[in-house]
């Protein structure tokens, strides 16, 4: 398959996901950028599959504390499913609770409303309004 095929960027998903659970931070991050490298690099930066890295990645910040670089993170995950799968598709809302539930660990608010204007004003929106989740 090579160095470059998705599938190596999945098998590096899960061995940073298992650094990160045995507090290895300094091992799992290159692991989850290389990962992301890949799957935006094959398969493009505005596919789903994107999305596993991106969020992963983002909880390796948010768990170091390094809220600044878990924010956009989050943001692009929830922008690049709800554009490519729509508003009410199941995985977009995950990825909205997730965000929320960031905003709540970093102490920002984050009821529902607080969540979704702060997602209309990211760098990853839209140009036009879309609905709330």
């Amino acid at each position: 398959m090579g160095p470059t095929h998705p599938d190596v960027a999945r098998d590096l998903n899960n061995l940073a996901e298992l650094y990160r659970a045995q507090g290895k931070y300094a091992d799992a991050e290159p692991l989850y950028q290389r990962a992301l490298r890949i799957v935006e690099a094959a398969l493009g930066p505005a596919h789903p599959h994107v999305v596993t890295s991106l969020n992963n990645l983002a909880l390796l910040y948010s768990t170091q504390g390094k809220y600044a670089e878990a924010e956009p993170l989050y943001q692009r995950s929830f922008w690049t499913l709800h554009n490519s799968l729509g508003p009410d598709h199941p995985s977009v809302r995950q990825v909205f609770a997730n965000y929320q539930a960031f905003l709540k660990t970093s102490g920002q608010p984050d009821t529902e409303n607080d969540a979704w204007e702060k997602l209309q004003s990211s760098r990853y929106a839209p140009t036009s309004k879309t609905s709330s989740p």
